[in-house]
């Protein structure tokens, strides 16, 4: 064992203590002198400040020493202490410098927590309110544009929802992460897997003094675009083979987006009960990403229960019925046995609501397990009924200049002779016409969409034209549109039975007279109808013809006919904005129009006719001034529509007037114009126009209002 001794003795005769028993100092376990004893290392730091904040002292200023009573030892086996480069060795014996002094606020006592200020910060804000003040925020997007999802994003924000205010800068950070996560989906909706979204929250400088508002900028990184790598279906055999693969439109290559591969399967889903499969089942669909490669790219997997291909077979009936079976087979478009289509089964669930008697009505299809020879199973159609109402109240009204007010109301028993014989009852209000009529009529007679009507009515009508008592009854066998089925082909036929007393002008007498005349009419009407709306249409035509083979009896059977054909069409320049247009002429053909009752006479001008003119005004007059109407009729109108939410304004131009002769002459056309406007409900416009003659005759007004329901044409 190596032993310690000073310098210039000699060795120390016996056993050798440890250095821990004799200096105190920790001996080495293998008997190593210590390499710096602890005192002696620490008195060689340097002093401390009490100024945390102040810079180091260069190492140059720095000094090593050791107490007086204490010398260094001599090193035996260890290397010497490394020292800094530009200070000087320690020599032996040097004593250690005092430390420096410390600073003196360390030495000073704490402040007494009784004197500390705990009033909260205040802002500027009104000191009277108990609400914490807000914080305004601007928010800034960046990487969504590319996308096309800015919209998308502002129409989810929480931020945006927020509109800037908040109640602290922890609520804006909050709203902030919000949106980073819904950047990030909306990304991924468009095949962006890899996309990260970023915001941070910075503030904006303002004036002196004040504090700026919160700036959030939130970047959005889409990162790679990942494609279908292969589009896998698992499904049954179907006719056509390839029926599922065909209809599920997407293909290898297509980015992985969710409305494209949503819309794809909903497709299949659409399809294929269209095709024979009413049972089909889509399944969830299985996306394996692999993002490893060259490309990242998804292998697509969808599983498809196609269930049986089908046929229709017949129908049942469960519930509260509405109709038997026996006329509930008026309404299908199909036969039994043919291949089901679900829109067909579509078609006879929308017949069974237009006829307004049910609360509630569906058709399902049910699995007979009946098999056909063709190998289709034979499919029911269950028609669940609930009744609803079949008694109604309605009413309508307008008002035009020179026809004045006109209100109806009516009263409707939809189902009082099963099934669909509807009686009607209607009353006429107005200043200028009054009247009573009743209805019977037979909705589905017999056949779907084939109506039958028998109408008695009873009216007095007192115009300028002519003042009128007058008594009808009629029936009607017609093909017609409604608002729920509006039809490219309707038509209409029957016989009519009138009465009527009227006043008229007698050019021989040279006075108005009164004269009764019965008319027997066999009325037609054929319409071709290829516009997209029956009452607010945007687009497409129709072209209207009425031909009535009539008989007038005054004294005098005389035979004659009235004609009228019309034509209008839609043509929208942009979604806002439609050109409508229309043109229409009559002619009475086989008697002179002193001979007909007044109110079978064409006449021009009014709310339908030629706007700015007053109603049945245009046309030849008597010495009196009233008019005494036409045997032919013309008239034109162009109409600019322009809509905007669920109102629109309608500049228009008509002109047209009605003449003695047989046929339209074209000559002495009257112009109007005029503005109106449009407020657009569930069941159709409604109509305020303002118009203005811009060739006016002596005594013709200078304006002229019309308000009721539906374009004028």
């Amino acid at each position: 064992m190596a032993q310690l001794s000073k310098p210039g003795s000699a060795p120390a005769q016996g056993p050798s203590l440890p250095q821990d028993q004799r200096d105190g100092t920790p001996a080495d376990p293998q008997g190593n002198a210590p390499i710096v004893p602890d005192a002696q290392f620490n008195a060689a730091l340097p002093p401390l400040s009490g100024d945390i904040n102040a810079p180091l002292e260069p190492m140059s200023t720095m000094t090593t020493a050791q107490p007086q009573t204490t010398t260094i030892p001599t090193p035996q086996t260890a290397p010497p202490l490394p020292q800094a480069q530009t200070a000087q060795p320690l020599a032996t014996g040097e004593a250690i410098g005092p430390v420096a002094p410390e600073d003196p606020q360390l030495a000073q006592p704490l402040t007494p927590l009784g004197s500390f200020d705990s009033t909260p910060l205040q802002t500027a804000a009104d000191p009277t309110s108990e609400r914490a003040p807000e914080i305004r925020y601007d928010m800034e997007v960046r990487g969504l544009a590319d996308l096309n999802l800015d919209d998308e994003f502002k129409g989810l924000s929480a931020l945006r929802e927020g509109k800037g205010r908040a109640a602290n800068a922890t609520q804006v950070s909050a709203r902030a992460r919000e949106d980073e996560q819904l950047a990030i989906r909306l990304m991924k909706s468009l095949g962006y897997y890899d996309a990260t979204a970023v915001s941070t929250l910075q503030r904006e400088p303002q004036g002196e003094g004040q504090a700026g508002r919160l700036k959030v900028l939130l970047t959005a990184t889409p990162g790679r675009l990942y494609r279908l790598s292969s589009v896998t279906v698992n499904a049954q055999g179907t006719t056509p083979p390839d029926l599922v693969r065909t209809n599920l439109p997407i293909k290898v290559g297509d980015p992985i987006e969710a409305a494209r591969i949503e819309g794809a399967e909903a497709n299949v889903s659409l399809v294929l009960p269209q095709r024979g499969y009413p049972f089909v089942k889509v399944g969830d669909r299985d996306i394996l990403l692999e993002d490893q490669g060259p490309e990242p790219v998804g292998a697509y997997t969808l599983p498809v229960d196609t269930g049986p291909r089908s046929s229709f077979g017949k129908l049942t009936t469960v519930g509260d019925q509405v109709f038997d079976l026996y006329h509930l087979n008026v309404f299908p478009r199909f036969d039994e046995g043919e291949l089901y289509d679900s829109r067909l089964t579509d078609d006879l669930r929308n017949a069974l609501v237009a006829t307004g008697l049910f609360n509630g009505v569906a058709v399902e299809p049910k699995r007979t397990g009946r098999m056909n020879p063709d190998g289709t199973e034979a499919i029911d159609l269950q028609v669940t009924q609930t009744k609803g109402p079949a008694r109604t109240l309605s009413g309508e009204g307008g008002y035009s200049t020179g026809q004045g007010v006109r209100l109806q109301g009516s009263f409707t028993n939809r189902n009082a002779f099963k099934p669909e014989g509807a009686l009607i009852a209607s009353v006429i209000a107005g200043t200028q016409e009054q009247g009573l009529s009743g209805t019977f009529r037979r909705s589905n007679a017999g056949r779907r969409d084939r109506t039958f009507q028998v109408i008695g009515s009873a009216s007095h009508q007192n115009y300028d034209a002519f003042d009128a008592f007058i008594g009808t009854v009629a029936f009607r066998w017609s093909y017609d549109s409604t608002p729920i089925w509006q039809k490219k082909f309707t038509y209409a036929f029957g016989g009519e039975l009138t009465g009527t007393n009227e006043s008229v002008y007698d050019f021989a007498r040279g006075e108005r007279v009164r004269g009764t005349y019965g008319i027997a009419a066999i009325p037609g009407q054929v319409v071709f109808d290829q516009s997209n709306d029956l009452l607010n249409p945007t687009r497409g035509y129709r072209l209207k013809l009425n031909l009535s083979p009539e008989t007038s009896v005054r004294g005098a059977v005389r035979p004659y006919a009235r004609t009228m054909i019309e034509g209008t069409f839609y043509y929208p320049l942009n979604d806002s904005l439609v050109i409508a247009g229309r043109a229409r002429g009559g002619a009475i053909f086989g008697i002179d129009r002193d001979d007909l009752a007044p109110s079978r006479r064409y006449y021009g001008g009014g709310g339908g006719s030629v706007r700015g003119y007053g109603f049945q005004r245009l046309g030849p007059f008597d010495p009196q001034g009233n008019p005494v109407g036409g045997r032919s009729l013309n008239e034109f109108a162009l109409e600019a529509r322009y809509r905007f939410g669920n109102f629109g304004i309608v500049p228009f131009v008509d002109a047209g007037n009605s003449y003695e002769s047989t046929l339209p002459t074209g000559k002495d056309l009257r112009f109007g114009a005029g503005i109106g406007g449009r407020f657009y409900t569930n069941f159709g416009p409604l109509r305020v126009d303002v118009a203005t003659p811009l060739n006016p005759r002596p005594g013709d007004g200078k304006v002229a209002l019309y308000i009721s329901i539906g374009q004028a044409f």
